[in-house]
């Protein structure tokens, strides 16, 4: 999903890590019933960890957000700034089933451990190539993804931006976009595309992040 933003990073000087989450892409050979939120912050706590990163701009995109949340409430000390790329925003005890608008939360399958990605269609792609680009790259997560509230103590204290993507509607993200356009806590950003704007805009996304960096709170 980063393969056409992160070499644009790099390129201008930033270390750029994109570690996927444990049964998605190239690892979604480990899916199962037990992968949950809890295992993804893990994840990506572990790359933290282990690549010995501090001072790091921490992007969620989508559901992503509920990861990002969790990683700096656990490792605040390694975060400069939480960046949510057309994301969800959780608060304390919240799960992801309940930031879904209604409209989504009810074309979830009734049974079973996975829910399939949402039709690219939905997310504002319209482009057939664009469309195309995706096939294969969108797996189905695990429900506990979704269903697991999120614990916060509110420890991570430093910088929040926000990118919300306005170029298609309904969008299951303006509820946050509202939120935090006017907090004078969070810097706002807008992009005019669709929902994965690291596909469609990379270097205008790529020029955004690495404005996000130079910022200092």
């Amino acid at each position: 999903m980063w393969s056409r933003l992160a070499p644009l990073l790099r390129q201008a000087g930033h270390d750029v890590h994109t570690p996927s989450l444990t049964g998605i892409g190239e690892r979604s050979h480990l899916a199962s019933p037990a992968v949950n939120l809890s295992m993804h912050i893990t994840d990506v706590l572990q790359c933290l960890r282990y690549q010995r990163l501090d001072d790091v701009v921490l992007v969620g995109h989508s559901y992503a957000g509920m990861v990002v949340t969790g990683v700096a409430e656990r490792a605040p000390e390694r975060i400069r700034t939480l960046v949510y790329l057309d994301a969800f925003v959780p608060q304390a005890g919240q799960s992801l089933i309940d930031l879904l608008p209604s409209a989504v939360r009810s074309a979830f399958p009734a049974e079973g451990w996975q829910i399939p990605p949402l039709a690219p269609e939905r997310q504002g792609l319209r482009d057939a190539a664009e469309i195309a680009w995706f096939d294969g790259r969108r797996d189905p997560q695990p429900r506990g993804c979704f269903s697991e509230p999120l614990a916060l103590k509110d420890r991570y204290r430093g910088a929040r931006a926000y990118i919300f993507c306005s170029g298609y509607s309904p969008t299951s993200f303006a509820p946050f976009a509202e939120r935090v356009r006017n907090d004078r806590a969070w810097r706002y950003h807008e992009l005019p595309t669709h929902h994965y704007p690291h596909v469609s805009m990379p270097r205008e996304t790529a020029e955004l992040l690495a404005d996000i960096a130079k910022e200092r709170r």
